[in-house]
């Protein structure tokens, strides 16, 4: 009761002595002890306080968060910017399908325009991964006739294969990453009509 009646005390008289603007700040420490002041000492700057006016009453409250709720505010800051984003761009895409096409037939022209290119790729690629699975048989069957004639199978010849089997990875790598772009281009176009006719009714 003692040390209610000094707070209380010390309270009036900070009020009282207060400038017209100054601000009188209420916090708690950990000990459950409430202070006053005319600034927060910064021990205290993460725990919630509270502002009062010359009467005392409470004018302002802040609510200092946990690490784990300023990580939650952020995610979810985070997941708003992104959802805006997001209406952004599809409110483009979709002002973009009803400006360029009149109908589906003219994606459709769109779509195979673009697969050109992608499709001429893998006939090359699969051209030259034959003639190099080709070279490296001839290679292997050159291979076949030293060992069967019990010789040492010259170092050309085991740098040949080596680079050979090289290439062939480097064009499985190259083809695979073609027909990836194809099927990526497929679904784009896809999606396009799909959505296309959701706008248009066509």
């Amino acid at each position: 009761m003692i040390k209610f009646k000094v707070l209380f005390a010390l309270f009036i008289s900070l009020t009282i002595s207060l400038p017209a603007m100054a601000k009188l700040y209420k916090w708690v420490d950990k000990k459950g002890v409430t202070h006053y002041g005319e600034t927060i000492p910064p021990e205290y700057a993460d725990r919630d306080r509270a502002v009062l006016n010359k009467s005392g009453r409470t004018t302002e409250i802040t609510k200092v968060l946990s690490p784990d709720e300023l990580k939650a505010q952020r995610l979810t800051e985070e997941n708003e910017i992104a959802k805006k984003k997001a209406a952004l761009e599809l409110q483009r895409h979709d002002k973009m399908l009803t400006s360029t096409y009149s109908n589906v037939n003219e994606i459709n022209l769109a779509r195979n325009r673009s697969l050109q290119q992608v499709k001429a790729r893998i006939t090359n690629h699969n051209a030259q991964l034959e003639m190099a699975n080709k070279n490296l048989l001839t290679l292997n069957q050159e291979v076949k006739s030293y060992t069967k004639e019990k010789k040492d199978i010259p170092a050309p010849l085991k740098d040949d294969i080596k680079r050979s089997k090289a290439r062939i990875n480097k064009l499985k790598q190259n083809l695979d990453k073609s027909l990836a772009e194809k099927a990526a281009v497929e679904a784009r176009y896809d999606a396009d009509k799909a959505r296309y006719r959701e706008l248009t009714g066509k």
